[in-house]
């Protein structure tokens, strides 16, 4: 387990985490949450190594094995599959000991090494890297492509399906969503269901997270709390909490007011100074409830259009693709033929590479259809958010100067006035506010970004907006910020996203772009997803059948060298023979002392293990009773069962205490004795 012990964690003179306690217990898949800048990836940074804590005791099992998505881009020319398969990093060791037998001609440890590897799995290690590549959105065909041929979102699809190939008894996910499309996402959450091992991740996706995980860790003014659960059932817990907390507070104020009230009427009077001086006492010693402070909420709204024309488009016979350089034209999308209505909230979806981002971009008037005609209704104001819309911002400018020339562009029949000091104004609504106006846009974070051009849709006026993977990059509140003024826009919305809570909140109707046609989706959300769960299975079993055939040749390649490594041992003794049988003698006596001392030391740390194992089961049954107590503790009972709950949950914390304790002197002790 992990354990997290009176943790205090600082950057520059912020604290972050303020003697904080935690324990995460083995095999739990946990969401971690907060708001930006709350202190998430700093505790990560703790858990992977890259950051000492400043105060309290930290525990990690020495023998877990970590993996995570590495943040760098990968630069190679090795192909996506290989680049994959590298992840598996118990493989990686094998086969340089392998290398290594074979440099020094040891047949008994060629053989052991095959045997090894075969164990570990590298007779299907191609397969499982290909299925992993294939269900986060690669093509069959893109297996074999070298990974610098791919764009930076698909370079980062690589470094997560490396990570999940890695073998590790703990996962640590930082928005691994962020790069998904809803089709690699609905896959990468059925995979997660199953990984065995204790898994955190950071999400700001709220469907995500309830498929995802069972207990959730809240980061909350330098403090972390433990939630049973996940985040649906963290938003009902935290309810609750908060709820009586403010109940509490209430109640306390109402104490507090008598006391001082008494000690204001009786401090002067001889006869009541000794009381008033006790009720002073009873003042300082009271411990006091904390107030619950709102916080600070990000709203926004979209204008009323200035028109709303109907149609407010008609595709009529349309073909949707690109031209390459040469004037090759590439079709996607053929005999398109949709209406688009005032007010309508279109949902687009599609597996990925289908054509969704070619057909809202066409829309958009980036692209031009390659046949066919696109009729706009007379006034059409278009709003778009592309997927690349961060990286069009220019880095060097700030929030001020990109409206400025906003402004500029749209000249005076603009909704607002072009006033430095209006649009100040208009952007501190989307909390730009101070100096962050004058900041350049390249030191923002994705999130700052985001608002940013949202806030440059919003002051467009539109009436069709185009929005594709508009949260990619915005925490919690700001998509619920984005939800809510969607619902209330009074134009039309189409819309690309992998959030699901988004889709169900603002589309009624959906379209389904795939196998080269554009037509409405008759089902909800629910059925699509396991229309591309299917999907994706039939993509595994294609990229498994490819595969079967380098398998069984890597299985009988096994089968035939691992026999033969002992003959050509003995060959080696033939044409060596005086020198060669003493150090194989040697060696051989060698390995037989090693497996005593093995099975001498395995026999010493038997019962300490089981001790081990006996307490991490004693402490998830604590944890698991603990959670009940407290939750009936929310809720109305007797005076006799309240203080029976009282009773027992402060039994089962000290208990608890008790056992962590003796946990981290086992651990101790068996690091020791391994080491």
């Amino acid at each position: 387990m992990i354990i997290l012990k009176n943790i205090t964690l600082r950057r520059s003179a912020k604290v972050l985490l303020d003697s904080v306690s935690v324990t995460i217990n083995p095999g739990e898949h946990v969401g971690l949450i907060g708001r930006n800048g709350a202190g998430k990836s700093s505790l990560f940074a703790l858990l992977n190594g890259s950051l000492h804590e400043d105060g309290g005791d930290f525990q990690v099992p020495a023998h877990w094995r970590m993996a995570q998505v590495a943040q760098n881009m990968p630069e190679t020319d090795e192909s996506a599959t290989d680049f994959v398969v590298a992840g598996d990093t118990r493989l990686g060791e094998l086969q340089a000991q392998l290398a290594r037998a074979e440099a020094d001609d040891d047949g008994m440890a060629i053989a052991h090494a095959y045997t090894d590897l075969h164990d570990a799995g590298s007779h299907d290690a191609v397969p499982r890297a290909q299925a992993l590549i294939l269900g986060l959105g690669f093509k069959v065909s893109e297996l074999d492509k070298p990974v610098n041929s791919f764009s930076g979102g698909w370079r980062m699809r690589l470094q997560l399906a490396r990570a999940l190939m890695c073998p590790s008894d703990l996962l640590l996910l930082d928005e691994p969503t962020n790069h998904l499309d809803l089709d690699a996402l609905v896959w990468l959450e059925a995979w997660l269901q199953r990984y065995a091992g204790t898994m955190i991740v950071i999400s700001h996706d709220r469907e995500f997270l309830d498929a995802v995980t069972n207990v959730t860790l809240h980061i909350d003014n330098a403090q972390l709390t433990r939630y049973g659960g996940n985040y649906s059932k963290f938003e009902d817990l935290r309810a609750e909490q908060l709820e009586l907390q403010q109940a509490s507070y209430a109640k306390q104020q109402e104490k507090i007011a008598h006391l001082k009230k008494f000690i204001d009427r009786f401090k002067a009077k001889a006869s009541k100074a000794k009381q008033a001086q006790s009720r002073v006492k009873a003042l300082d010693r009271m411990e006091k409830i904390a107030p619950v402070l709102a916080e600070a909420e990000f709203t926004f709204e979209f204008k009323e259009p200035t028109n709303l024309p109907n149609p407010m488009l008609a595709i009529t016979d349309a073909s949707f693709g690109y031209r390459t350089e040469d004037g090759r034209e590439t079709t996607i999308l053929r005999q398109v033929n949709r209406s688009v209505q005032a007010g309508q909230r279109i949902g687009i979806l599609g597996a990925n590479g289908q054509g969704k981002s070619t057909l809202v971009k066409t829309i958009a008037r980036e692209m031009k259809p390659l046949a066919g005609t696109i009729t706009e209704g007379k006034g059409l104001s278009i709003g778009y958010f592309a997927q690349q819309e961060l990286d069009v911002l220019r880095p060097c400018d700030n929030p001020l100067e990109h409206m400025v020339r906003l402004a500029k562009e749209l000249g005076p029949n603009a909704r607002e006035s072009g006033r430095e000091q209006d649009l100040r104004n208009f952007l501190g609504t989307f909390n730009f506010t101070g100096d962050m106006v004058k900041q350049a846009v390249g030191t923002m974070s994705g999130g700052e970004k985001a608002r940013l051009v949202l806030a440059m849709i919003v002051w467009q006026r539109p009436n069709l907006l185009l929005l594709d993977e508009p949260t990619n990059h915005l925490d919690l509140a700001t998509r619920e910020a984005l939800s809510m003024a969607l619902n209330e826009f009074e134009g039309t919305v189409m819309l690309v996203s992998h959030d699901r809570a988004l889709l169900r909140a603002v589309c009624d109707e959906f379209w389904m772009v795939g196998r080269g046609a554009v037509g409405p989706f008759d089902g909800d959300l629910d059925d699509y997803q396991r229309y591309l769960l299917d999907e994706a299975r039939r993509l595994r079993e294609e990229a498994r059948a490819a595969g079967l055939a380098e398998g069984e040749a890597t299985a009988n390649a096994t089968q035939t060298i691992a026999p033969s490594a002992p003959s050509a041992s003995a060959e080696g003794q033939k044409s060596s023979e005086v020198s060669a049988p003493p150090p194989m003698r040697d060696a051989r006596e060698q390995r037989r002392q090693d497996a005593q001392a093995r099975q001498a030391l395995a026999q010493k740390l038997r019962p300490l293990k089981q001790e081990l194992e006996r307490i991490d089961r004693r402490l998830a049954e604590l944890a698991q009773e603990r959670q009940t107590l407290e939750q009936r503790l929310t809720e109305p009972l007797a005076p006799a069962d309240i203080a029976d709950c009282g009773r027992r949950l402060k039994a089962a914390s000290d208990e608890t205490a008790t056992l962590e304790e003796r946990w981290l002197e086992l651990s101790t002790e068996l690091d020791g004795a391994s080491a």
